[in-house]
């Protein structure tokens, strides 16, 4: 049987200095509610859809509560 590759992100992105760069990965069809909600909140409207957000505390929150359903790519600033 052959090997799924699947994309997924730490859960334990932290907050800092950096831009992260996020990324709707897998559909939201049969997600939980509240999962739906977090990713409408980062700004993601469909698979393969990009967004670029600072690392604070409340898109920290809102990317280890869907790490199954983004891609997240840190950009340090400096």
């Amino acid at each position: 049987m052959a090997e799924i590759a699947r994309q997924t992100t730490r859960k334990n992105v932290a907050v800092s200095d950096a831009t992260l760069e996020i990324t709707q990965v897998k559909s939201l069809v049969g997600a939980k509610k509240n999962h739906r909600d977090t990713v409408r909140s980062l700004g993601l409207k469909r698979i393969g859809h990009t967004v670029t957000r600072q690392a604070d505390n409340v898109t920290v929150g809102m990317v280890n509560t869907v790490p199954h359903l983004v891609k997240v790519e840190e950009i340090t600033n400096g």
